[in-house]
């Protein structure tokens, strides 16, 4: 009588019905409260460019993959989705189509394929895509519709500044404070989405709704966002006690801008975020840190994307040298 074989496999030894694409519809769900108000702000013109942007996406991933990869395509995985959905929420609603495409083509061949596919890239696709255009078109990225105001049109939009840039520009030219914010929107509007901006920051409430989501389905942690958002209160607060005419409250901060688009959904993407909890803690604390220097003492109005950019190549050292203790290992002495 034969004995069977004891299969013997390394950990984790227990089981779940989590999978990658389940997890990644679950994040796609919980970007539809912000993503509907953005079309209700912002109208055809979001419209537009997220489907464009979901379809250029999931276009170059497939080519990309199977030709240049050679690998079989996984576009019903649900990542080059959320890359497209997530590089529309970075970008003007007016944004030309063509940059559209080039933002997509970025993301998904530079910021993905080129360092091998799903699971291999160590910066954020979607704020490749994003930090490309900025650079190389400044001028159709920093053009901003105003809302409610251009919701039959997408390339000929009635068009204004972003609270973050008013306060900057004002601030540079030597203007208080205490003259600025009367002509920002009120927190009010900041919140559910009275402001103009990139298609998917202008509602925190919109966003939080989704974060929640993700919480209840224990699809992220709440360990990245509240250090990043714990880091700008902080440093934004001592700044804004210290010279309160010249620094926004962090109020402001929090509710203007990517923050909590960048808290919420682009700091707690997987791949290029820390696998520990003291690593998110140090990962998040570090994007709130940065943001907040490169927003009142850099060139740009905004600082999160290239913030969380820059923490992304951090992640591997932090992988390398944050590790939890191993089971069994006595303590010294």
């Amino acid at each position: 009588m034969s004995t069977p074989f004891l299969t013997v496999s390394p950990s984790p030894h227990v089981h779940s019905d989590a999978s990658v694409q389940k997890l990644m519809y679950g994040v796609i769900f919980a970007m539809l409260p912000a993503m509907a108000v953005s079309f209700y702000v912002f109208g055809i013109g979001a419209l537009f460019v997220t489907a464009l942007s979901v379809i250029s996406c999931v276009f170059f991933e497939f080519v990309l993959t199977k030709y240049l990869l050679k690998k079989e395509p996984t576009i019903m995985d649900g990542s080059a989705i959320i890359t497209g959905i997530l590089l529309a929420f970075n970008v003007p609603s007016n944004l030309p189509w063509w940059a559209v495409v080039i933002g997509s083509f970025v993301a998904i061949g530079i910021g993905k394929s080129a360092f091998g596919g799903l699971g291999n890239n160590p910066f954020n696709p979607a704020l490749v895509g994003r930090v490309f255009l900025l650079i190389s078109f400044p001028v159709q990225m920093t053009s901003w519709p105003v809302p409610f105001a251009s919701r039959l049109q997408f390339l000929d939009a009635t068009t204004g500044a972003t609270p973050l840039g008013l306060i900057k520009e004002g601030i540079d030219a030597g203007i208080p404070i205490s003259e600025l914010v009367t002509k920002i929107p009120s927190y009010l509007d900041l919140m559910i989405g009275g402001m103009g901006g990139s298609i998917g920051e202008i509602s925190a409430i919109a966003l939080i709704i989704g974060f929640i989501y993700m919480l209840w389905k224990k699809i992220v942690t709440w360990h990245i966002p509240i250090a990043m958002l714990s880091t700008i209160i902080l440093f934004s607060g001592i700044l804004w006690v210290v010279n309160p005419e010249k620094f926004m409250d962090p109020v402001f901060h929090l509710m203007t801008g990517g923050v909590m688009l960048g808290a919420l959904f682009m700091a707690t993407d997987y791949v290029t975020s820390p696998m520990t909890t003291k690593g998110m803690l140090i990962y998040g604390a570090g994007i709130g840190f940065l943001t907040i220097i490169i927003r009142n003492f850099g060139s740009y109005p905004e600082g999160v994307s290239f913030a969380i950019l820059i923490m992304n190549g951090l992640v591997p050292l932090m992988n390398k040298y944050i590790k939890p203790k191993r089971f069994g290992i006595k303590k010294n002495g």
